[in-house]
């Protein structure tokens, strides 16, 4: 074992390998163990307009200094003793806690409003929710996650920074594949790994790992890319990232990704030239595998991490061709289907939501260039891209609207995290230390509404309240509810 300190020790091998790969500069990289980590966020753009808003608004609300980081625009460094994670704000999706070097795979994907985009191994979300701000609510996000505990802590990331375009699955990439055939125009791999730049952050990752291990990973990568290699359109953008340093999990998956599937290249990124350090390594390794991005520790403000950016060769096969059409006639006879019993559910529980919407909001959901569709007693809106999800796990489809019981409808808290505060007809702004109460599962005081009513601190809403005879029963989910 290698000491760095008590909390970190470096395993013997991993310490050889790092010496063989990086020559004198080894040492270097080992003395950023001796120093703190870094901790970073990301602010939501779904619920702020720029960058300038946000820190305005942040100033006044918490007074905390934060710095950029220089790769993401939307990405800031903290200083631990702010505690964002135990702030009102974290709670309404203002912002994204996120290690700082794991923002740079989705500033590499470079996703566009209105593109259907997979991140297939999404879990806990945190470049979901960077994919999503770059969405800006249009288009089809997909975000899949194999592990079922795994993919509801991704819903619930998913509800709590108000997106209202992504279906969460829990599938294997293997099935999503069999469903998915040359669909997205970008997929973002973020594969499962050693977790070698994890050492710093998390010690036990060091104390757990092993050769074995990084091996075992490496079989699957293969396997996973070889899935998203499949789903995406000719002319498609694929993003493979890890957060390791072994060249098994990076330039020699790549490596064997590229000879298996010569309609891949890989292809320089202009912002990743500027801030990261070329790939290759080892060196003997092809020298089109440059084009794959290191983020060092010793180098940069941030933990370990590997990235690259791929384009798929524009060039439509007969199969292409056909499975296109094939999904495109399978999403239009599906929204044609429906036996009599069914329909008249979904009228009656659309009139309860028009009932609700007009008493209660400033804007008509239909409007935003989604559907309707309800599960059992649940209203969602779905992403008019979204195909038949027959047969696979879903975890979350589009935004849950709310629960039409008998004769009335109740909204739900991914629409109030969804809304801003100008588009209810009622809001009310917590004053000092009112927040946390709410959050509690406290009554909160109000002037003279009455009925549903967003409830929120600096414009941006935390959950539901009923309001009535100057106070605000307490809606927010009791299984949410906080004591800090």
């Amino acid at each position: 074992m290698n000491v760095v300190n008590e909390k970190c020790i470096l395993p013997e091998e991993f310490c050889k390998r790092m010496r063989r790969l990086m020559g004198e500069e080894a040492e270097e990289f080992f003395r950023s163990y001796e120093k703190e980590r870094v901790y970073g966020l990301r602010y939501n753009p779904l619920k702020f307009e720029s960058r300038e808003i946000f820190e305005r608004k942040l100033s006044a609300a918490a007074g905390w200094e934060l710095a950029p980081v220089p790769w993401c625009l939307e990405g800031y460094y903290y200083q631990p003793s702010d505690q964002p994670g135990k702030h009102p704000w974290h709670e309404a999706g203002a912002y994204y806690i996120q290690e700082p070097s794991a923002m740079s795979a989705v500033e590499l994907l470079d996703a566009k409003p209105g593109e259907k985009i997979l991140d297939l191994c999404a879990a806990p979300g945190g470049k979901t929710t960077q994919i999503a701000g770059k969405m800006q609510g249009q288009g089809l996000l997909v975000s899949n996650e194999c592990y079922a505990n795994r993919a509801r802590i991704l819903a619930q990331n998913v509800e709590r920074m108000g997106i209202c375009n992504a279906v969460v699955l829990n599938e294997s990439t293997e099935h999503l594949a069999q469903g998915f055939f040359a669909f997205f125009d970008r997929i973002l791999v973020d594969a499962p790994c050693s977790g070698e730049g994890m050492f710093r952050k998390d010690p036990k990752a060091a104390r757990e790992w092993s050769l074995e291990h990084v091996e075992q990973c490496a079989v699957r990568q293969h396997e996973i890319l070889s899935h998203a290699a499949e789903m995406l359109r000719p002319g498609g953008v694929l993003v493979y990232s890890t957060c390791t340093f072994a060249p098994q999990e990076n330039e020699e998956c790549l490596a064997w990704f590229l000879k298996k599937y010569p309609q891949f290249s890989l292809e320089k990124v202009d912002l990743a030239e500027q801030y990261f350090s070329s790939g290759g390594v080892p060196a003997k390794i092809q020298r089109e595998l440059g084009k794959t991005y290191r983020l060092w520790p010793h180098k940069l403000s941030g933990e370990g991490h590997f990235a690259a950016r791929l384009v798929k060769a524009d060039v439509c096969g007969e199969k292409e061709r056909m499975v296109a059409a094939g999904l495109s006639g399978r999403a239009k006879k599906e929204r044609k289907t429906g036996n009599k019993g069914e329909d008249a559910r979904r009228k009656e529980a659309l009139r309860f939501f028009q009932e609700f919407e007009e008493q209660a909001l400033q804007l008509k959901m239909e409007e935003q260039g989604q559907r309707y569709v309800l599960f059992s007693e649940q209203l969602y809106l779905l992403p008019e891209e979204m195909p038949p999800l027959d047969g696979f796990k879903v975890v979350r489809a589009g935004l849950h609207l709310g629960t039409c019981k008998k004769n009335r409808f109740e909204p739900s808290h991914a629409l109030a995290l969804y809304l801003h505060s100008r588009q209810a007809r009622q809001y009310v702004e917590l004053t000092e230390g009112e927040p946390l109460k709410y959050l509690h599962g406290e009554t909160v005081s109000c002037g003279g509404q009455k009925g549903w009513t967003l409830v929120g601190t600096a414009g941006l809403p935390l959950g539901w309240g009923k309001a009535q005879n100057g106070i605000v029963k307490n809606h927010y989910p009791k299984g949410l509810r906080i004591c800090y």
